[in-house]
């Protein structure tokens, strides 16, 4: 499935882009205030799977440091903190490979997206929230060169095309 966005600037230019769209038979989708939202629509605000994946590798990460990190304690018989004992020790070795776990999944788990931002839903997000309209389109190839055609009249601010 091909989509075609356009980014236009007030509720009066996207209204007569979706009416020229509607008359030559293309059916489109109004975005903005007083219409679809972007979760309506189906604009995944990209951290909450950036969220969701973090908490996942987190799960399974900081357990794993966990018993990596006493393990490692135990096997080498390091006594970095003497004042601790030896079982002081393993526990910390463990908490600290619990800790390296976080940041793992941190990492590798979308963390950095979540903190970043990435994708190209954050920023129609944003174009949303600063009062702007979107009009999407989607359809076969033919159906989105026609529909970009039409709305490159209205000269939206941005224009993007997407294939699935």
């Amino acid at each position: 499935m091909n989509y075609l966005i356009a980014v236009l600037s007030d509720r009066i230019q996207a209204e007569a882009a979706y009416l020229a769209l509607e008359k030559e038979g293309i059916k489109g989708t109004i975005l903005g205030k007083g219409y679809k939202s972007a979760d309506e629509f189906g604009l995944i605000d990209p951290k909450e799977p950036a969220k969701k994946q973090a908490r996942l590798m987190a799960f399974w990460l900081i357990p794993f440091g966990f018993f990596a990190g006493t393990t490692f304690s135990i096997i080498t018989g390091l006594n970095t903190f003497a004042w601790a004992g030896d079982i002081g020790n393993h526990i910390i070795g463990g908490l600290l490979g619990a800790g390296s776990g976080a940041l793992g999944s941190l990492f590798v788990g979308g963390g950095i997206g979540l903190i970043v931002g990435s994708g190209d839903a954050l920023p129609y997000r944003n174009r949303l929230n600063e009062g702007k309209y979107l009009i999407a389109v989607q359809g076969s190839e033919t159906l989105i060169r026609q529909a970009n055609r039409i709305l490159r009249q209205y000269e939206p601010e941005n224009i993007q095309g997407y294939q699935q």
